[in-house]
């Protein structure tokens, strides 16, 4: 019996599908493959999965390309299913670096994992990029193995590893792959792959924008970072690679960066460019199944989450300091055309069971969808991390013109009843989109509007790179003045992070007293993670923002984090010895009576409570 969200309008064929045995392969007509994909996702072929993406992109080039979906790492025959490639293997972890989707913030193991069939954890190996590069490596000798995906993109040069709280090499190095891909890797993929049909050996490639590759000796024009052995000792080196290597992160007038490792170098090209409009669109455009593989009898959690969703855009310019979209996607935003997006809405539409509603429209924060650098001759020699902080980047063109008209587009299709804006909303760019807020409001929240302030502590706010409290305060006053005036009952779900660097119990004490005060309760609260290539995970490693030279109060233990998210659910009954242990432990006792008390009553501001949800924001 086939998961049920997996029916069409067609019976299967095997070509709906790429090869993921030799059967499929003779469907296709093919005797042997050029690359073998290798993930830690179960086969999902839909545009919002990035290996299915790939290889479809690699198919309209003319390569044969096959996908190993979750395969068991630990017998040499489960890779061998399709015979051995004649190119190389491309590795990934999948959607999320596998350390992620195995644990939580507080290191303890997960019961669960979204890209398997019947939601089950266990079906990828820790570490993946490593375990799956060996395990080829075992099964094909002398293969060339390439490597890519968040997980390896993220850990590209020496970084702070959570969860043996030390320095690692990259992974390049302890994987011995042959050469890593950064980025969403369309463009850098590609060439790969022509050149080596043409002859050469992905490991011998050291010029390719997207690139990493090690070498025995650096080039003659790159940075040099401070090496593997000073970044593991020393808190200063740690900081300085960082900066550095951020430095370089403009594709258009990044250098390329080396980083020792004992006697060997790990070269980091710059970046590749991004994609242009028709680019973006050819993509999006392939005749994906939008399925998972037939040969799955459960449904997949995160297949049933985007489904009917549609990406609008990808990067994000805002320079969060705990989030890594920027590292792996860029900050450059790249938008899919309105003929784009609506063909592919009437693609949707011919689903069996699509029932007329787009569960969104968006791309890591919906509202930056048109947006776009003003002045191209800046944009090639811009060293920002952001455009947003700490003030708006005056060549930030923030016009949402586009973004009403794509969505009113979508809207008007006769086979659409609802379209949501389930992605998180940046609230800074809402003061600048007065169009967009109110079509939002009048046509797209699913009585609920995920909104991530993360913090409501003017200090915090400015470590994490954020705005301040003042943004969400006048951003809420308009929403509930809007919602009435629309006579609409909508709330907001505000994430909330816990343990960020530089936050302190005290700080979390004022943000549960404004959360009180202004009628919110918070039942989703995200405890930082420190993942490899942030700025933050940077500060909570040395205790210094690398970028002031400031240091930063970090709450290491589990007490302190426990204590911190306690005070976020300050209203939940099991939690209030917690509270009281906070406001012993930071001298607060005097305003336990007004948290803990019974709800305010505010005039015209009903409690709003964000509702437990399964979905993850993607703007985190």
């Amino acid at each position: 019996m086939a998961d049920k969200g997996s029916r069409s309008s067609k019976l299967h064929h095997y070509t709906d599908f790429l090869p993921t045995n030799r059967k499929e392969m003779a469907a296709w007509g093919w005797s042997d493959l050029d690359i073998l994909f290798v993930s830690g996702d179960a086969y999902i072929d839909h545009p919002a999965f990035g290996v299915p993406l790939l290889a479809r992109f690699l198919v309209s080039h003319g390569f044969r390309v096959g996908i190993l979906a979750q395969p068991d790492w630990r017998k040499p025959e489960a890779l061998r299913v399709m015979g051995r490639p004649r190119l190389f293997a491309a590795v990934s972890a999948g959607a999320m670096d596998s350390m992620v989707n195995h644990y939580t913030a507080a290191r303890k193991l997960r019961s669960n994992d979204a890209y398997t069939p019947g939601g089950r954890a266990g079906a990828r190996p820790n570490r993946a990029v490593i375990a799956y590069t060996a395990a080829i490596k075992g099964a094909f000798k002398g293969l060339p193995v390439v490597i890519g995906g968040i997980e390896a993109s993220l850990r590209r040069l020496a970084h702070f590893d959570y969860w043996t709280d030390q320095v690692r090499r990259s992974v390049l190095i302890d994987a011995k792959a042959d050469l890593l891909l950064y980025g969403m890797a369309e463009k850098a993929l590609l060439e790969l792959a022509q050149r080596c049909a043409a002859g050469e050996n992905p490991g011998q490639i050291s010029d390719l924008p997207g690139s990493a590759v090690i070498c025995v000796s650096p080039p003659e024009k790159c940075v040099e970072i401070p090496s593997y052995e000073d970044v593991s000792h020393e808190p200063d080196a740690f900081n300085r690679a960082y900066c550095l290597a951020v430095h370089e992160a403009n594709p258009y007038c990044g250098q390329s960066v080396v980083q020792r490792h004992g006697s060997r170098w790990v070269l980091v090209n710059r970046p590749s460019l991004p994609l242009t409009q028709s680019e973006l669109d050819n993509i999006y455009a392939l005749p994906f199944s939008r399925r998972p593989h037939h040969s799955y009898t459960e449904s997949i959690p995160a297949f049933q989450q985007i489904r009917f969703s549609i990406t609008s855009h990808r990067g994000c310019c805002g320079g969060c300091a705990f989030c890594a979209i920027a590292s792996h996607q860029g900050k450059i935003i790249q938008s899919r055309s309105p003929l784009s997006i609506v063909s592919e809405v009437s693609t949707i539409a011919q689903d069996l069971e699509f029932r007329g509603t787009i569960t969104d429209v968006g791309g890591p924060t919906a509202n930056m969808y048109g947006m776009r650098c003003g002045h191209p001759k800046a944009r090639k020699s811009c060293r920002r991390e952001g455009c947003l902080f700490p003030e708006p980047c005056r060549h930030l063109v923030v016009d949402d013109r586009a973004a009403v008209s794509l969505l009113e587009k979508v809207r008007l299709l006769p086979a659409v009843q609802h379209v949501f804006v389930a992605s998180g909303v940046r609230l800074d760019l809402l003061e600048r989109q007065p169009g967009y807020f109110g079509q939002l409001l009048k046509h797209h929240v699913g009585g609920l509007l995920k909104v991530a302030p993360e913090t409501l502590s003017a200090k915090v706010a400015h470590i994490m790179r954020k705005p301040g409290p003042d943004s969400f305060t006048d951003f809420l006053a308009r929403f509930r003045q809007q919602s009435r005036d629309l006579d609409k009952r909508q709330a907001v779900v505000p994430y909330m992070i816990a343990g960020h660097p530089g936050c302190t119990l005290e700080d979390m004490v004022d943000t549960a007293l404004f959360l009180k005060e202004n009628g919110l309760r918070v039942e989703q609260v995200q405890e930082f993670t420190p993942t490899p290539g942030t700025l933050a995970t940077c500060m909570y490693h040395t205790g210094v923002d690398p970028e002031t030279g400031q240091h930063v109060h970090v709450a290491k233990s589990p007490k302190e984090r426990r204590l911190q998210k306690a005070l976020l659910l300050w209203h939940v009954p099991e939690n209030k010895n917690d509270v009281l242990q906070a406001l012993q432990a930071c001298g607060r006792q005097d305003v336990a009576a007004r948290l803990l008390g019974g709800s305010p009553a505010i005039p015209g501001k009903p409690v709003l409570v964000a509702k437990r949800s399964a979905r993850r924001s993607r703007k985190k």
